[in-house]
């Protein structure tokens, strides 16, 4: 039962960090990775709760690792061609 409200109270958290530091896109990204996380902290508590089988949590771990990839290659991109990654500087892209 512990782990369950250790579980919410990460996502929560996230959720939080996410609104509160969105000037800076690697923050944003940061906070994005600990939602994950969480909710794969979660699926693994379910998964052993119930005793089933974890390939569904690996599955989900691959395609967490494979968006925080992504959003570090993007974050690269947008720090090379505009020097940071302040969301001000960023009207030239919209």
């Amino acid at each position: 039962m512990f782990s369950l409200f250790f579980s919410i109270f990460m996502y929560f958290s996230g959720l939080i960090s996410f609104t509160m530091k969105r000037k800076h896109l690697l923050m944003m990204l940061l906070s994005l990775e600990f939602i994950i996380l969480s909710l794969f902290f979660n699926l693994f508590m379910y998964l052993s709760y119930y005793y089933y089988e974890y390939f569904f949590s690996m599955l989900f771990l691959t395609m967490s690792v494979c968006e925080g990839a992504l959003g570090l290659g993007i974050l690269v991109l947008l720090i090379r061609t505009h020097g940071n990654d302040y969301y001000n500087t960023f009207n030239i892209l919209w």
